[in-house]
């Protein structure tokens, strides 16, 4: 069973006009052509029109987890509507077995006028529940939803974050075969957000499949198997979650991470200057991905004119808000005439995932600066690969791994 296909998408193509005169002339000139019975024309461009999506292909097998990840406008909303029917391909094949939930848009099947208990049995109906099933259900519904004293107020007075509750405690509670959830879960707050996620691996856990669209790229890398990066309507990755939210998020990598500066414009004076500054993983390649598990080594290389100088080099690590996470510095030692070069680790769970600014200054007798480089390098921190049920945001510049112990105390005597 757990070989067995649900979800198949070969080759599919999907454009769109940009304005809505020509898709109405644009959509009754291809309903003409299917009346008469001949071939819509799909596999070319007409005035203002553009590709939402070109010749994706991928498959979803029973009690998978896929995370769909990509920039705005990438395309995945537009492949969410075509899994669930409610667009069609203008080119390919999709094959859904199945029954199908979906969470695609906030509010999407409610009626502003009812109430939520109202919306309740119109929405699961919309959805394929039947009123027993509902009405079995209807308690979970509410209490997974959250809504409270407002269950029988008109959902035209609910906040964003009530109706995405409302939406996927409907959603959720169908059992379908194939759950398809798009990136409104952003909306509600962190709690609810933490119970979704717990949701959707439950859903997984019991043999259920679901497409996860998500900017969230820790819940995705945790939560799914297999990821697929979508760029610009077309598939750029498919493969282990990791692998491809480490490339994704890779692709787009902020900052510098190595400088060098020619002698005759390094920062610095007659007596030293500052050659070279980089930032790296311990292990793999200097360019891959920096993560909070990820052990770095700080390197800065510079020279000295003048004998016998007592220097030290300090390294001072910023937010991109300017807040100094923390700082560092090398023992003051007598440097000989030449080139020198000074190594700092990291630790892996120290930083946290944001983005760094280094700070480098070279310092004589402990007192006197003779080089200060603001921004030497800037690196980015990534949290793709938590084993805790919690997917938010950690607060905090940094985030140390520390050691805690956690017992219960001994009864007390009566």
């Amino acid at each position: 069973m757990r070989d067995e296909v649900l979800v198949s998408v070969e080759n599919v193509s999907k454009k769109f006009a940009r304005r809505l005169r020509h898709a109405m002339w644009y959509g009754l000139c291809d309903l003409g052509r299917e009346v008469a019975g001949l071939q819509p024309r799909g596999e070319r461009l007409r005035e203002n029109e553009f590709w939402a999506l070109q010749e994706v292909s991928f498959e979803l097998k029973r009690g998978e987890c896929l995370g769909v990840i990509g920039p705005n406008g990438a395309g995945k909303s537009t492949l969410l509507k075509l899994l669930n029917g409610i667009i069609r391909p203008t080119q390919g094949r999709i094959r859904v077995r199945g029954r199908v939930g979906a969470l695609i848009e906030v509010g999407a099947g409610f009626h502003p006028m009812l109430t939520g208990r109202e919306n309740i049995y119109v929405n699961g109906a919309i959805l394929g529940m039947g009123k027993a099933e509902i009405d079995r259900k209807f308690e979970q519904i509410v209490a997974f939803a959250d809504i409270g004293d407002f269950l029988d107020t008109p959902v035209k007075f609910y906040s964003s974050g009530m109706y995405v509750r409302l939406g996927f405690a409907i959603a959720a509670h169908l059992e379908p075969d194939i759950l398809l959830i798009d990136e409104v879960l952003a909306v509600g707050d962190a709690r609810f957000q933490n119970k979704c996620l717990g949701k959707l691996g439950e859903a997984w856990g019991r043999g259920h499949t679901v497409l996860f669209v998500s900017h969230n790229m820790t819940a995705v890398a945790s939560l799914c198997k297999r990821a697929c990066w979508l760029e610009r309507g077309q598939v750029r990755m498919v493969g282990p979650a990791g692998e491809v939210v480490a490339a994704y998020l890779g692709s787009g990598e902020a900052g510098v991470r190595n400088r060098t500066w020619a002698l005759d414009e390094a920062p610095g004076d007659g007596a030293v200057r500052l050659c070279c500054v980089s930032i790296a993983p311990v292990v793999g390649m200097p360019n891959e991905l920096i993560t909070t598990r990820s052990e770095l080594e700080l390197t800065v290389t510079y020279r000295t004119w003048k004998a016998d100088l007592a220097l030290n080099v300090a390294a001072l690590f910023y937010t991109l808000e300017g807040i100094c996470a923390f700082s560092t510095a090398s023992a003051s030692r007598v440097h000989p005439v030449g080139a020198v070069l000074g190594r700092c680790r990291i630790p892996a769970h120290l930083l946290n995932e944001q983005c760094y600014r280094v700070r480098i200054l070279i310092v004589q007798d402990a007192s006197r600066i003779l080089v200060d480089v603001h921004s030497a390098v800037e690196f980015e921190v990534h949290d793709i690969d938590r084993t805790s049920g919690w997917y938010g945001k950690i607060l905090g510049v940094v985030r140390p791994r520390l050691v805690w112990s956690v017992e219960a105390m001994p009864a007390e005597r009566s």
